[in-house]
């Protein structure tokens, strides 16, 4: 009986089979949504998933100002930051939020799902977020991602 050897994913191998997907994010929750462009950011959904190597591919979510937060999240979710200074400290409710900044709670989302390392800020340079349906992603001809909500 002779063994198989095990594949391994590197950066050349990786690079070559990047694709483009668009996602429409009206209607969609907001953590199911993030969950599974995280999924796709990563490289889960391909068979040649390596976790220490990007293979991941492009996601493009379109009308992210229509995300939908479930239950009473409109107003008791908060925004949090601090800017090191004594006093500092801000809380913003995400209906705000997603009028002010209409990206920010999807990226959001998204990065915290992802490796907090090197290999996480090179995923989430993958992902483009706007708040329309318009975006200039069309030469790339991304395919829709299915979404199992």
């Amino acid at each position: 009986m002779s063994q198989g050897t095990t594949f391994f994913a590197n950066a050349a191998s990786a690079q070559a089979s990047r694709q483009w997907f668009v996602v429409d994010a009206s209607g969609k929750p907001l953590g199911r949504l993030a969950s599974e462009i995280a999924r796709v950011l990563r490289g889960k959904h391909k068979a040649t998933y390596t976790p220490h190597v990007d293979t991941g591919d492009f996601v493009v979510v379109v009308n992210a100002d229509k995300v939908g937060l479930t239950g009473q999240k409109l107003d008791k979710k908060f925004w949090w930051r601090h800017s090191a200074i004594p006093g500092g400290f801000k809380a913003t409710p995400y209906r705000k939020v997603l009028v002010d900044h209409p990206t920010l709670p999807i990226e959001k989302a998204v990065k915290g799902m992802l490796p907090h390392n090197v290999l996480g800020r090179q995923m989430i340079k993958k992902l483009h977020v706007y708040a329309t349906a318009d975006h200039p992603h069309a030469a790339q001809k991304p395919q829709p991602l299915p979404i199992k909500l």
